[in-house]
């Protein structure tokens, strides 16, 4: 008899379930055409992604993706920044709470945070 050793594949926590179904939305409306549902949703995403490193990460790479393609010279230039200041700040624990990430708000202002995802942070915490 041999003895076999699984490894299990991690869980997605609800955050990680959330924060995809966000990118999943802003693609949709990407492709759509509906470029202000794209943004609003990843300004979403880019709340729930604020405590975990990596995916603020990505989050900031999809904003930058979604501003080059916009050919949004502004917001672009914002979202190099922020890519610099992401993981630091997560890793920190020293990002503003509910910011929604795009260079129209300062990367240090707290803003308030949906209900909704509001509900899933107090879960991850």
């Amino acid at each position: 008899m041999t003895t076999e050793t699984r490894s299990a594949a991690p869980t997605a926590t609800r955050l990680e379930v959330a924060w995809a179904h966000e990118l999943a939305a802003a693609a949709d409306a990407h492709k759509t055409g509906d470029l202000s549902e794209e943004w609003l949703h990843l300004e979403r995403a880019h709340i729930l992604s604020q405590p975990r490193a990596g995916l603020h990460l990505r989050t900031h790479a999809a904003m930058l993706r979604a501003a080059t393609r916009r050919r949004d010279a502004r917001e672009a230039a914002g979202q190099l920044v922020r890519l610099v200041l992401a993981a630091p700040g997560s890793l920190s624990g020293r990002y503003p709470t509910g910011n929604t990430g795009g260079a129209d708000v300062s990367a240090f202002r707290p803003m308030p945070i949906p209900d909704d995802l509001q509900a899933i942070l107090a879960k991850e915490a």
